[in-house]
């Protein structure tokens, strides 16, 4: 028998070999198309879009708001403190000023429910100084409603107390609907040992009411907190000659 040789080396193939083809039909290293938005998706984009941007104009609107209604609320309190404290000191200093040839010789004070007129010295830090008299009261001018405080130079030669037609202003509050004013102490009518009482009016052209309530109601907001201030009360304030019997002054020179 022949015995069998080395096995042969077998023949290469003729020709390249075909890369194996995936499933799907598409060769391996292929790129896939990309895939874009469709319509319905991009409109709910913008929607939501619209809908944040509301939303963040909103609150930045509704924080410049706050904003703007604090300082404004900050501005009125210190203007009402400012006001009050000036009237705290203006009208607990009261000066006792008198019509000296006035019958009785009066006292320059009248009381009204919703005005009051007084005698006071200027602050010091006005130039002029001086005693003046002074009228109190809500002022309507156009739309605006105003506390203001008029001042005229009293004449005391005169026989009635002054007028205030021609009056130097100043604007105390802005935006006031009104004022209300209580006197407090005895009827002029009655006598030393009748209980003071408070009054809407004050009518003793002898004697100062012991206290004086005043109440500010803005027209938008809270009320002002009720000042309430205790004048001169002395019966013989401003008079040299003091009758305590008739509980009028009697000096008329």
């Amino acid at each position: 028998m022949r015995s069998a040789g080395p096995p042969q080396a077998s023949r290469p193939l003729r020709g390249k070999r075909r890369e194996a083809t995936p499933r799907g039909g598409h060769t391996r290293g292929a790129r896939r198309p990309q895939r874009g938005f469709t319509l319905i998706e991009l409109t709910i984009a913008l929607l939501l879009m619209a809908a944040m941007s509301a939303v963040l104009f909103g609150s930045l609107s509704l924080a410049a708001r706050s904003w703007d209604g604090g300082e404004n609320k900050v501005r009125q309190v210190g203007d009402m403190r400012s006001t009050e404290t000036y009237l705290r000191a203006q009208l607990s200093a009261e000066y006792p000023q008198r019509l000296w040839k006035a019958v009785d010789v009066p006292l320059l004070f009248s009381g009204e429910r919703d005005e009051i007129r007084y005698a006071a010295l200027l602050p010091a830090r006005v130039a002029e100084g001086g005693v003046y008299y002074f009228r109190l009261a809500v002022v309507r001018t156009g739309e605006k409603t105003q506390l203001v405080q008029e001042r005229v130079v009293p004449d005391l030669t005169a026989t009635q107390e002054p007028e205030f037609r021609d009056a130097e202003r100043s604007v105390l509050g802005e935006n006031i609907a009104e004022i209300r004013i209580g006197y407090f102490g005895r009827d002029a009518r009655g006598s030393d040992a009748d209980e003071p009482r408070w009054f809407d009016r004050w009518e003793d052209k002898q004697r100062l009411p012991m206290l004086i309530r005043l109440d500010v109601r803005p027209t938008q907001g809270l009320p002002w907190p009720t000042l309430v201030v205790e004048p001169r009360h002395g019966l013989e304030a401003g008079c040299p000659v003091f009758d305590p019997g008739q509980t009028r002054c009697v000096k008329t020179s």
